[in-house]
């Protein structure tokens, strides 16, 4: 074996068994080709939360008559899934920050995700059945924060959109997927246990692939963007981007990323899981959040009342009310094309009109409709067909309306606090996440009394009225914005 091939061996093993593999290249200029991969592994890996958390809901029923459970300890199953989903974020998050990993923590959390499904699936007791579920959230949870992460070390600010596109559909799809597979496991003979049967093989499949295929991609922005061409170093500078430097030699990032000068060398601070938390006392990050949890909590909301709303209005068994979700994840798809297309363009766009650059910009024109027509017309059409006892498909395309406006701005908002927010996109996104699953929690418990109480239709109703005030909170954000961002310390 030849010296080259020795060292080509050495790096390989290196990047695979360390756990903190050195990044000697810029991720950002890594081949499209690899890019690809990177963004199918980290869809993969994020679509693993939503995607447990709904597969086993046509087997809700089941569930409660094995067990012997109270309707309660069934709910909470869902309702502390979601809140966990929010939670543990933020710890992954602050982790891959502080130690500047991202591989490592996605292989452990999904050898988490599956271990927790092997309990699942053996598990006779219904509130064993709770605990691990909050386990199994734990670890599925962590691509969601670090996946935002990899993505702003791959891509530069103006392409993130096209790939924050094509990464939230992995996950938004996976909930949606769920409960399709779901209905069709849970008619097999090991019943509703073949859904934490499939999460346990999917959980295994996920570290295998992310192990042999996903390289360390933190990025050093000091060392690698004073390696640019100083034309688009100049862009950068202009984008907003700040730079970070490992020793901080001459500059220091405190706990919100916000760049302090300092003439003498810094002691790394040491981390704060709870830092994710605080960054919400920004407005600016508060308002993109809120906006992004209303959108993802009102289709939660739609999705937990679906299953008992057509087993009562359409008498569906179990399969039919999985395929019931295709329409949603229709939806879902063409939100995620539409969406990552023309974030991009529609950024670019605006910045050549307005001579500068401005983070604002992010939030698209294509939003706007989605959040004050298309997603109020989906809830409503949805309530009111299903309400009536109309056409089963007048309810399915509403949804897929539905997910196709969230998408959108799912979309635009998570990467508008990714580019607002340089050096610590996993925190800010663990942030986000965290708001987002705490509507959808609130939501996922008060959806199907609110259905009890009000019916079908008023509950959408509600739902669409939380839509059109999102769309007042993100008017102020764009209009707003960039004072807001100065007022809290997050400009160049």
């Amino acid at each position: 074996m030849s010296t080259e091939e020795k060292k080509t061996w050495k790096h390989l093993l290196k990047s695979r068994l360390l756990l903190k593999p050195p990044v000697d290249d810029d991720p950002r200029l890594l081949p499209g080709r690899t890019k690809n991969v990177i963004l199918g592994l980290l869809a993969l890996c994020a679509c693993t939360p939503g995607f447990s958390s709904t597969i086993y809901f046509p087997g809700l029923p089941m569930i409660t008559q094995d067990l012997h459970a109270p309707p309660i300890a069934t709910t909470l199953t869902a309702a502390l899934f979601v809140l966990f989903m929010g939670i543990a974020p933020v710890f992954w998050a602050s982790i891959s920050d502080h130690y500047h990993v991202r591989r490592c923590l996605s292989i452990f959390s999904m050898l988490i995700f599956a271990v927790a499904s092997l309990g699942l699936a053996l598990m006779n007791n219904i509130w064993g059945l709770v605990v691990l579920r909050c386990v199994q959230s734990i670890g599925s949870s962590c691509g969601q924060s670090v996946g935002a992460g990899v993505i702003a070390d791959c891509y530069p600010l103006e392409k993130r959109g096209a790939a924050f596109g094509k990464y939230f559909f992995g996950v938004f799809f996976g909930p949606l997927l769920g409960p399709i597979l779901g209905g069709v496991l849970i008619m097999s003979k090991e019943g509703w246990r073949a859904t934490f049967w499939f999460c346990l093989a999917l959980g295994l499949f996920a570290s295998l692939m992310v192990f042999f295929f996903l390289p360390e991609t933190y990025r050093d922005n000091a060392r690698f963007d004073a390696s640019l061409p100083i034309a688009e170093k100049t862009d950068q500078t202009q984008q907003g981007v700040t730079q970070t430097t490992e020793d901080a030699s001459s500059i220091a990032d405190d706990e919100d990323g916000i760049t302090i000068s300092n003439s003498t060398p810094i002691k790394k601070a040491r981390m704060n899981p709870l830092s994710s938390f605080f960054l919400l006392r920004h407005p600016f990050i508060f308002l993109a959040s809120l906006v992004g949890g209303i959108c993802f909590g009102s289709m939660f909301a739609v999705e937990t009342i679906i299953p008992s709303l057509f087993e009562q209005k359409y008498s569906f068994n179990s399969w039919q009310t999985g395929l019931s979700y295709l329409g949603a994840g229709i939806g879902n798809l063409l939100g995620s094309i539409v969406g990552g297309r023309l974030s991009d363009q529609l950024l670019l766009r605006a910045r050549k009109q307005r001579g500068r650059p401005m983070v604002e910009d992010r939030l698209t024109l294509n939003i706007w409709p989605c959040l004050v027509i298309i997603m109020p017309f989906g809830l409503l059409l949805f309530g009111w067909m299903v309400e009536y006892d109309r056409s089963v498909w007048a309810g399915i395309i509403g949804f897929g309306c539905v997910t196709f406006g969230m998408t959108q701005i799912m979309t635009s908002t998570s990467a508008y606090l990714v580019d607002a927010t340089p050096g610590i996109g996993a925190s800010v996104t663990a942030a986000a996440n965290f708001v987002r699953m705490l509507i959808a929690c609130v939501l996922t418990l008060a959806s199907n009394p609110m259905v009890s109480a009000l019916g079908a239709g008023y509950t959408t109703v509600m739902l669409a009225a939380l839509a059109w005030f999102g769309a007042i909170l993100l008017f102020i954000l764009k209009i707003y914005g960039e004072r807001l961002r100065q007022w809290s310390g997050f400009m160049s």
